[in-house]
C-alpha cells in the first residue's frame, strides 16, 4: 500500500458531527471532524464546549442526539452512543418546571370559557 492509499483511508474513517448547547441568552454548535466510532460523550469532550458554558456538567446532563433523548432506555447511553456522519449531540439544561405542573398552573389561572 502506497502512502496516497493510506491517507485516503485515514480521510475515510473521519465523519463530521456537531456538538450543541444553548441558553435563553445564547447558542453554541460546534462542528467536529472525528474518527468513525467516536461516542456522543467523546464528541462533547472534544468540542470543548463545556469551556464556553460553565454551567455545563458533561458528566451529568442529559444528552441526545437531534432531540433524542440518550438515555438507556430506548437508546445508548452518551458514553455507548457511536456516532454516524451528521449526527448532532445536543446538551439538555434541566427543566425550570415541570411540564405536567405547568400545565396545570395555566390551567387554573385560565378563563372559564363561555356556554
Amino acid at each position: 500500500m502506497d502512502d496516497r492509499q493510506a491517507s485516503d483511508d485515514d480521510k475515510a474513517a473521519m465523519i463530521t458531527v456537531e456538538v450543541a448547547y444553548a441558553t435563553p441568552a445564547r447558542q453554541l454548535i460546534v462542528p467536529l471532524v472525528v474518527p468513525e466510532g467516536t461516542t456522543a460523550y467523546e464528541a462533547v469532550q472534544r468540542s470543548n464546549i463545556a469551556a464556553e458554558f460553565s454551567e455545563i456538567d458533561i458528566d451529568k446532563d442529559p444528552m441526545g442526539i437531534f432531540s433524542r433523548p440518550l438515555d438507556g432506555k430506548g437508546r445508548p447511553l452518551p458514553a455507548e452512543y457511536a456516532m454516524s456522519a451528521g449526527d448532532r449531540v445536543e446538551i439538555y439544561r434541566p427543566l425550570l418546571i415541570d411540564p405536567k405542573a405547568a400545565r396545570l398552573d395555566r390551567a387554573k389561572t385560565a378563563k372559564p370559557k363561555k356556554k
